[in-house]
């Protein structure tokens, strides 16, 4: 009886799903752009759900699949590059039982599409996830969205960059000091994790005045059982498991029948929001005293929270509340930390694989800094002058972008959108996707699209000596819309400075006086070898952002020249 009840289900739900495709299919032909039927709509609950059980069954499947079917998988973007737009062009549809997606590889709609943002909307139901602690700037409507950017982008300034810097820097040496007493003989033990904790502690120190020494991937954290974690220890726990903290509140990991391993990850969230309150309480209190605060992003949400008025009919809310300002915290750690570690981590496996580019940018460092001592690297003398190491950090990005497409959705109007030499006009409640990585990766746009090549980005007056000099060297400027990492218009990411400065002064400092080296294998040459680095650095998943599935495959060593 239940076998046919369920069967029974299972059929009604296939006919409607069959019934809904059809019905888009016939909307979406009005916009005359090339139409792909998926059998499942990527956003399913239930198929998220089950994701990874669905392919690690059709992956073993002997046969061929309809090629609509890889558009189901999450992160398809990556290994899809602009392959999709080649064969179809620069703008198609894919289309589900739940809903139309329209996918551009165009740089000027790409502009288009995000400055116009009354047109094309941001999708804030996606992001509700991410209100672990609260409502954050990741899931404001465009009414709201100004309130928290406002907040955010205050603290930003230019003197904040000089303390990012600075902080860089330690955590960059300590870093060092760490792989080069504990990894000499065996190799650093994991990038990644370290450079989480690098970046993790330089936005800690920045954002919210909790400097911590930097500790590596094999040092011990300590026992705390029954404590209170520290700031570090408890982020760190949140930001490994922000899937499952997304999906299940972290209150309900603290019963006393949940398993050991999720009851210490709701400790960890529940110790983390313990350290936001005490922040936020100093803060207060520090700023009554009428002193000046600390000077980070604490200082701007408190006072936010001073300003706080949800009940002004006339001017509208202003300021942030309490869990507005704690669902920020969160969210700058989890999108600030994470993409610039990421980042950190794609760059130094590759440069690894490709010594000639580490010596490229040591002679930049060497030109710029060698007459300075480490205490004289000034931000504002150095940073402008540092091109080859933001070049670095602009290539890795073009190719390993952290969001690889950015959803959008029109509003209840249609909405008309150029494309080359032809306008379209979209359906009500579609979703528009400028794609970031299709559009950094189209032979169109770029040369050796999938070539790991830093150097496109200097433009020289002397380029027949472009690795021997510096000095007379300017940072390339792509077409406008092609190169879009930190998404672009009024809704940009408000951390690409504080971004940009950390990765530099990382780099500078790690290739000043040390060069990284990768571990070979008995017998391997450097072709071998690099193809080797290049299959860890491509085996990527995009869970929530794009990253490696294993970097640690690939030993590395950190030696001094």
């Amino acid at each position: 009886m239940l076998l046919l009840l369920f069967s029974s289900f299972a059929g009604v739900y296939m006919a409607w799903s069959l019934v809904c495709l059809e019905m888009n299919y016939k909307r979406a032909l009005s916009m005359r752009i090339p139409l792909v039927r998926v059998p499942i709509d990527p956003l399913n609950v239930l198929f998220q759900a089950f994701e990874p059980h669905v392919w690690r069954f059709l992956d073993l499947l002997p046969f061929e699949k309809p090629e609509s079917v890889r558009y189901m998988r999450r992160g398809w973007f990556f290994q899809d590059k602009a392959s999709s737009f080649e064969k179809y062009g620069s703008v198609w549809a894919s289309l589900t039982p739940r809903d139309i997606h329209v996918y551009v590889c165009d740089p000027e709609a790409n502009f288009e599409i995000f400055w116009r943002k009354g047109d094309f909307i941001r999708p804030t139901k996606i992001y509700t996830l991410l209100e672990v602690y609260g409502p954050c700037i990741s899931t404001a409507d465009n009414t709201n969205w100004s309130r928290h950017r406002k907040v955010l982008a205050s603290p930003f300034n230019e003197n904040i960059m000089e303390f990012v810097w600075r902080e860089s820097f330690k955590q960059t040496h300590e870093m060092i000091d760490y792989w080069t007493r504990k990894h000499s003989q065996s190799g650093i033990k994991s990038v990644a994790k370290d450079t989480r904790t690098l970046s993790l502690n330089v936005l800690a120190a920045t954002g919210f005045r909790r400097s911590q020494n930097f500790r590596g991937s094999s040092e011990d954290a300590g026992e705390n059982e029954g404590r209170l974690l520290s700031y570090r220890d408890a982020l760190q726990t949140v930001l490994d498991n922000a899937i499952l903290l997304m999906l299940i509140p972290p209150r309900l990991l603290l019963g006393p029948w949940v398993p050991s391993s999720m009851h210490q990850i709701g400790k960890a969230a529940a110790d983390f929001k313990k350290h936001m309150v005490c922040m936020l309480e100093q803060e207060t209190e520090a700023l009554n005293r009428g002193e000046g605060g600390s000077g980070g992003l604490m200082t701007s949400f408190v006072r936010a929270l001073h300003a706080h008025n949800p009940d002004d009919t006339s001017h509208g809310p202003k300021g942030l509340s309490v869990e507005e300002i704690f669902g920020n915290i969160f969210v700058i750690n989890f999108a600030g930390h994470d993409t610039t570690a990421n980042t950190l981590s794609f760059s130094m496996l590759l440069l690894a694989a490709f010594p000639e580019v580490q010596e490229w940018v040591a002679v930049e460092v060497l030109n710029m800094a060698a007459t300075l001592d480490d205490e004289k690297w000034d931000y504002r003398y150095l940073f402008p002058r540092l091109l080859r190491c933001r070049a670095v950090l602009l290539e890795t990005l073009r190719l390993f972008p952290p969001i690889m497409s950015l959803p959008k959705w029109t509003n209840e109007q249609p909405q008309s959108l150029r494309i080359g030499d032809r306008t379209i006009v979209l359906p009500p409640l579609t979703g528009i996707n400028p794609g970031i990585l299709a559009t950094h990766t189209h032979p169109k746009y770029w040369s050796d699209p999938l070539l790991w090549k830093p150097s496109r980005w200097i433009q020289s007056n002397s380029p027949g000596t472009i690795h021997n000099d510096s000095i007379s060297e300017e940072i390339f400027t792509p077409i406008k819309g092609s190169f879009i990492p930190w998404s672009d218009g009024q809704q940009s990411c408000p951390g690409k400075n504080f971004s940009q400065v950390e990765f530099v002064a990382a780099l500078a400092s790690l290739l000043y006086k040390h060069r990284l080296r990768v571990a070979r294998l008995a017998g391997e040459s450097t072709k071998s070898m690099r193809r080797r680095v290049l299959d860890v650095v491509n085996d990527c998943d995009a869970q929530l952002l794009l990253r490696m599935k294993d970097s640690d495959r690939v030993r590395i060593f950190c030696e001094p020249v």
